[in-house]
């Protein structure tokens, strides 16, 4: 009987789960509706434990909200303090999304490995500010080239041409906020 109530239990902890997951993300329940195809009725009905959750309406939402499936079945409530991060590696970068939501801004760490060649400096939507962890950050803004040591900082837009890697023949360490509409990070410091 022990497996049944455990079983129960994790159930019952979906449905205050997914509440969650839509209000941190300001989201209604007809905007989810939309966007997964499940009526506002069973939706309402999952939050509220009316409807017991199965994977043909937990997999869309788990889709629509950004996150694995199991952290809307139980994974928080394991007791497992680990973080399950993953990371992407594309040429001599390696990135590790730190944040899974839709909009707004996005956290990540990256790698950059050295590399072979002249900058390619690129531009795309939106604004980063970016701090320095370990190794020396070679940051390139239109003319401008700039070397970052650990515990540096720096924001731009990225409608200017830049280019990040290494300054040197060790790999660089950092971590990234992104705005792809531009949003900025906002600094609040108390006064001295």
């Amino acid at each position: 009987m022990r497996g049944v109530d455990e079983f129960n239990n994790v159930l019952a902890a979906v449905g205050p789960r997914l509440r969650e997951l839509r209000r941190e993300r300001g989201l209604t329940l007809a905007s989810v509706a939309h966007t997964t195809g499940i009526s506002e009725s069973t939706l309402s009905r999952l939050e509220s434990g009316g409807r017991r959750p199965n994977l043909e309406l937990l997999l869309p939402l788990a889709r629509a909200y950004g996150v694995p499936l199991d952290e809307l079945v139980g994974a928080p409530h394991t007791g497992d303090p680990r973080v399950h991060l993953h990371p992407v590696t594309r040429g001599h970068l390696t990135f590790v999304p730190l944040t899974r939501r839709a909009g707004g801004l996005h956290a990540h760490k990256l790698v950059i490995a050295p590399s072979v060649g002249e900058p390619d400096l690129k531009t795309h939507e939106g604004y980063e500010w970016l701090y320095v962890l370990n190794g020396r950050l070679r940051l390139r803004l239109g003319e401008r080239s700039l070397v970052l040591a650990p515990g540096e900082a720096a924001e731009f837009d990225t409608h200017v041409p830049h280019w990040l890697g290494p300054a040197d023949d060790r790999p660089v360490e950092l971590l990234i906020i992104f705005g792809q509409q531009g949003e900025r990070a906002h600094l609040r410091v108390r006064p001295g």
